[in-house]
């Protein structure tokens, strides 16, 4: 029960916060069923719950896509997800490389951890630093965002910033890099879901969630789409930076915890 409150609340909460900046929901509620799920699990089942969250997007302003940006960034985000979530594959056979005892707990390290853990601190540091978090780029590198976005969506779920800092300087209306943002978002969502099915498959690995772990999914889904309408009713009240500021945090925060094996 505790478990299902934490992990809704979570995604209530990080849902609201996309609304605002266009990524979030990722980048936060992995952490957050890391806690009760193996790192590459939780990534997996991040993954459902930003594809729902996606569709539900898709949905509610997919038709204010700019369709040339969509195929331009992506259509190399795509492929790019499809080599991310395999190194994920890869990456999360590796074994432990350390284990010390924390007061009752167990701190384990793996590769995968720190790799997590690194990338967080990336993003974090692109939402605490004035100069990163104002970083932009110009129309003639989408091709490189979707890349690198769609690669790190596949590795890790974090996709949303890249592909926020690429698409805001292409001078489109703001109802328009909503709309796109959540198109390839859906559409990257949909190439790793599929990859993790098919690496789990072929590692002959049990289902990747088990009867007791598909109620947190089911409630961080719902939760996530209530957290978008709820937040829709303080839109003008919520600066950009605020919300960068408290991601930023939150980032640093849950690297160090999982970098050092504590989660």
């Amino acid at each position: 029960m505790i478990s299902l409150l934490v992990v809704s609340t979570a995604s209530l909460i990080t849902a609201g916060l996309t609304l605002y900046s266009g990524f979030g929901l990722g980048t936060l509620l992995m952490p957050v069923f890391a806690l009760f799920f193996p790192v590459e699990m939780a990534v997996a089942a991040t993954a459902v719950v930003h594809g729902a969250h996606s569709m539900f997007k898709m949905a509610a302003v997919g038709r204010h896509a700019d369709r040339a940006l969509v195929l331009r960034f992506g259509i190399p985000a795509i492929i790019a997800a499809f080599a991310g979530a395999a190194a994920l594959g890869f990456v999360a056979h590796f074994g432990e490389l350390a284990r010390y005892s924390l007061g009752p707990r167990t701190a384990i390290v793996t590769p995968i951890k720190l790799v997590m853990a690194a990338l967080m601190l990336v993003f974090a540091l692109f939402e605490l630093l004035p100069r990163l978090r104002d970083l932009k780029f110009d129309r003639r590198h989408l091709v490189l965002g979707g890349l690198l976005s769609g690669f790190f969506g596949g590795f890790s779920g974090h996709q949303g910033a890249l592909r926020s800092a690429f698409l805001v300087k292409t001078g489109i209306s703001t109802e328009a890099f909503v709309g796109t943002s959540a198109a390839i978002g859906f559409l990257v969502d949909m190439a790793r879901i599929a990859t993790y099915a098919v690496v789990f498959l072929a590692a002959k690995t049990a289902a990747p969630t088990g009867p007791d772990q598909w109620p947190l999914i089911l409630g961080a889904t719902l939760s996530a789409f209530a957290g978008v309408m709820i937040a829709k009713r303080y839109l003008h009240k919520i600066t950009m930076k605020t919300v960068q500021t408290l991601t930023g945090i939150l980032l640093f925060g849950i690297a160090l915890a999982l970098g050092s094996g504590i989660v």
